[in-house]
C-alpha cells in the first residue's frame, strides 16, 4: 500500500491492476518460502494472474495507450538468447517472472510491465476473463505439447483449476472423451460442469487399479494423460494408464525425485513430456474467449478486495472452491 507508484520504461506500461488470480505457487511462497530451487530471500509482492488497465506508456510504446484493457503475460525474456531465437522463451534462464523470487508479482494497486507482453483485451471479454488466461495457458501449452487432436481420448489427473483447464482446452482441441480423476467429489463436479465426459473418484486404490478405471470408463486406454498433481502415485497411473505409443505429460510439480515405472514406459514407447509455463499463448486464449469458444467463466469460485487478501489467501490454502480472485481496484463497482 505505501509503495511508490513507478515509473514505466521506455518499452513499460504502468498499470492500475483489476484482478488478479490467486495460484497455488503463491500459497507455496507464503507458506514454505521457496519452490525447489527459488527461494524467497527478501520481501516479495506475489501474484502472477493478472489484468489491469493501462494508465501510462512508455516513450517507446505504440500499439498500448492510457485507458486500455489488457491482459499480463508474467514471463519476460531479459535476453535474445537462443530459446527466444527458437520461439521457446519461456525456457530461457534468465527470463523474468512475477512472484518468482526475486521478482516481484503484480497484486498491488499500481504495477509497471513490458508492454509487450501486456496484450489488448476485447471489449467482450472480462478483466476476470483476462486474469485466468495464465492458468488457461497451461492447458494450452500443456495440450499442445501433448499432441491432443481431433478424437483424442484424454486422461487429465487431478481436477484443481489446472486440471480444469486442461479439461476445457482437450476438449476445445477436438479430444473425443475426456476422463478426470480426483480425491474431491466437488472438484469432480466442476470437471464435469466445464466439459468433462467422465471422471473417477480415487480412495485407496493402487496405481494400477486407477489405470484400470480409466481404462474401463473410455472403453480404451487413452492416448494422451495430462498429470497435473505431481504426487508420485499420480505420476505411476500415470504410465500404466496411457496406451503404447502415447503421450504423457507432466503439468503438476510434486518432489524433485520419484519413483516411476519407467521400463513400462520405455518397452510401450510412451512418451514423458515436461512443461515449463507456456509461451505464444495468449494471443490465442484471447482469441478464443473473444469468440465464446469456450468459457472460464465457472473457474471463479471466490472474490475479495485487495484489503481482505489474507482472507483470500486463507481460502486457498484451505482448497476451498476453485479460483480465488482479488480485485485491486476500490472503484471499480463490477460485480
Amino acid at each position: 500500500e505505501n509503495r511508490p507508484i513507478p515509473e514505466p520504461g521506455p518499452d513499460e506500461v504502468l498499470l492500475r491492476m483489476h484482478s488478479v488470480g490467486i495460484c497455488g505457487s503463491d500459497v507455496h511462497y507464503w507458506q514454505h518460502g521457496r519452490i525447489g530451487d527459488f527461494v524467497v530471500k527478501d520481501p516479495m509482492v506475489l501474484g502472477h494472474e493478472a489484468s489491469g488497465t493501462v494508465v501510462k506508456v512508455g516513450s517507446g510504446v505504440t500499439h498500448l495507450k492510457p485507458g486500455d484493457r489488457v491482459a499480463i503475460e508474467p514471463g519476460v525474456p531479459r535476453e535474445v538468447d537462443e530459446f527466444c531465437k527458437t520461439g521457446r522463451y519461456n525456457l530461457s534462464p534468465t527470463i523474468f517472472f512475477c512472484a518468482t523470487p526475486p521478482d516481484d508479482g503484480n497484486l498491488c494497486r499500481y504495477y509497471k510491465h513490458s508492454a509487450s507482453y501486456c496484450y489488448k483485451l476485447p471489449d467482450n471479454v472480462t478483466f476476470e476473463e483476462g486474469a485466468l488466461i495464465e492458468p488457461l495457458s497451461v492447458g494450452i501449452h500443456a495440450c499442445k505439447r501433448a499432441g491432443v487432436t481431433l478424437g483424442s481420448k484424454v486422461f487429465v489427473s487431478g481436477s484443481g483449476p489446472i486440471g480444469l483447464v486442461n479439461v476445457i482446452v482437450a476438449k476445445m482441441m477436438g479430444a473425443a472423451a475426456v476422463v478426470v480423476t480426483d480425491l474431491s467429489a466437488s472438484r469432480l463436479q466442476k470437471a464435469k460442469e466445464v466439459g468433462a465426459d467422465f471422471t473417477i473418484q480415487v480412495k485407496n486404490e493402487t496405481p494400477k487399479e486407477v489405470a484400470s478405471k480409466v481404462e474401463s470408463v473410455l472403453g480404451c486406454m487413452p492416448e494422451i494423460t495430462v498429470e497435473c498433481t505431481g504426487v508420485q502415485a499420480c505420476i505411476q497411473t500415470g504410465i500404466y494408464a496411457t496406451r503404447s505409443g502415447g503421450t504423457l505429460v507432466l503439468v503438476g510439480l510434486g518432489p524433485e525425485m520419484v519413483t516411476v515405472p519407467i521400463v513400462n514406459a520405455a518397452v510401450r514407447e510412451v512418451d514423458i513430456r515436461g512443461i515449463f509455463r507456456y509461451c505464444n499463448t495468449w494471443p490465442v486464449a484471447i482469441a478464443l474467449l473473444a469468440s465464446k469458444r469456450i468459457n472460464v467463466k465457472p473457474l471463479v469460485t471466490h472474490r475479495f478486495p485487495l484489503e481482505k487478501a489474507l482472507e483470500a489467501f486463507e481460502t486457498t490454502k484451505r482448497g476451498e472452491g476453485v479460483k480465488v480472485m482479488l480485485k485491486c481496484d476500490p472503484t471499480d463497482q463490477s460485480p
